[in-house]
């Protein structure tokens, strides 16, 4: 899979289409077929929590949903558009590269 925490991503497809955000965290199960990412501000659903002591009141919070990984695309940082990534090895490690601009995505 060629999406790591902290990528900038949009959404391709579902209800949240065409929105972007940055990824909190990468999911995989074991058998590692089904890759899963969490993105900040995007499907959210609405928890009931309870009460936890005095320092975290209950109430209702948003907390955001895993989106299948198919389902988003990466948003290259040099052209900012959205980029199919293609890993080659440079300096003696696989980097990701833009199919669009050929720029190396990871610093």
């Amino acid at each position: 899979m060629n999406l790591r925490k902290g990528d900038l991503v949009e959404v391709i497809s579902g209800e949240d289409r065409g929105r972007r955000g940055k990824i909190l965290r990468v999911e995989t199960d074991r058998e590692g077929r089904r890759n899963r990412v969490i993105i900040e501000g995007l499907n959210l659903a609405k928890k009931h929590q309870r009460p936890r002591g005095a320092g975290k009141p209950g109430g209702i919070v948003d907390l955001p949903n895993p989106i299948d990984a198919s389902n988003v695309m990466l948003l290259c940082p040099k052209c900012g558009k959205k980029a199919r990534v293609r890993r080659e090895p440079h300096e003696k490690r696989r980097v990701r590269i833009c199919r669009e601009c050929q720029e190396i995505i990871d610093a």
